[in-house]
């Protein structure tokens, strides 16, 4: 007993060594179910929190304004503590794979945050506070329960990617046209009919993904179509579809109401414009 204690201590002292070490903590297949509040040392420089699939160990005390990074990727979380707010330095939070139903209210004081992965949980809807993250460039939250977004939303101004695919969305709100710097737009799997006039204010927006919806003829003006080098999904095609979207690579119309003639008379369009 004595000699798998002194293996105990060794090992633990081991691997305190490797995190000062490396500035960085991973827990692997710990079934995590909880984050009740966490510590790191304080005088580690721990820069990322790796926490993939059981509470935390002992030895794991105070944690700190150093962590950058903190991934709890496939547990089976339900909730994320309060005390997150803590960790003013965040810049990605990465909780994929668990069963979250819900953000901490006080999300907002994340202020370095720029990578928030929530995908694969059981989230219905987003606080308002998620505008607060004005730093915020990639937001991916696919495979929940939402049915709305946000109008806060429109006060992520840096935000370029934004995935919602796979929820219960019907339409985005007004504000996401204020989401100036956004270039990909991924809304597969959804219920969406219609998309905000505002959309045509993404004069940046590259990629714009709307597979598998009930998205009905849509009015885009040319600065959007121009910028759009992605152009997926809607029921009827825009006359200047293929006129204006000067950057345009492919178009996909999977799983989308849209009839072979619409389609024919959009070819022929463009082969006028090739040939004329």
């Amino acid at each position: 007993m004595g000699c798998c204690a002194s293996q105990n201590v060794d090992s633990k002292a081991s691997r305190i060594a490797r995190w000062r070490s490396t500035g960085i903590v991973a827990f692997r297949d710990a079934k995590l179910k909880a984050i009740i509040y966490i510590y790191i040392f304080v005088h580690m420089p721990f820069h990322s929190l790796f926490l993939h699939q059981q509470a935390f160990p002992d030895e794991v005390l105070d944690l700190d304004k150093a962590v950058r990074t903190l991934d709890l990727t496939h547990n089976k979380l339900v909730d994320i503590p309060m005390e997150i707010s803590k960790l003013i330095n965040l810049q990605r939070l990465v909780l994929a794979d668990n069963l979250i139903e819900r953000l901490p209210m006080n999300l907002g004081k994340l202020q370095s945050l720029k990578v928030m992965i929530l995908d694969g949980n059981q989230i219905a809807s987003l606080p308002d506070e998620l505008g607060q993250l004005v730093r915020l460039e990639r937001l991916s939250i696919s495979e929940n329960i939402l049915t709305c977004l946000p109008e806060t939303i429109g006060s992520l101004r840096n935000l370029s990617l934004l995935n919602v695919s796979n929820n219960k969305l019907k339409t985005f709100p007004e504000s996401i046209g204020s989401c100036f710097s956004l270039e990909e737009l991924q809304a597969n799997d959804n219920l969406i009919e219609d998309l905000p006039a505002s959309v045509c204010n993404l004069i940046h927006l590259k990629s714009l993904s709307l597979n598998n919806n009930s998205v009905g003829q849509v009015g885009f003006s040319s600065n959007l179509l121009i910028s759009l080098k992605l152009y997926i999904v809607i029921d009827v095609i825009p006359p200047n579809l293929l006129k204006d979207c000067k950057a345009l690579q492919n178009i996909s119309l999977h799983s989308n109401p849209i009839l072979m003639d619409q389609f024919q008379q959009a070819r022929h369009r463009f082969s006028s414009l090739l040939h004329g």
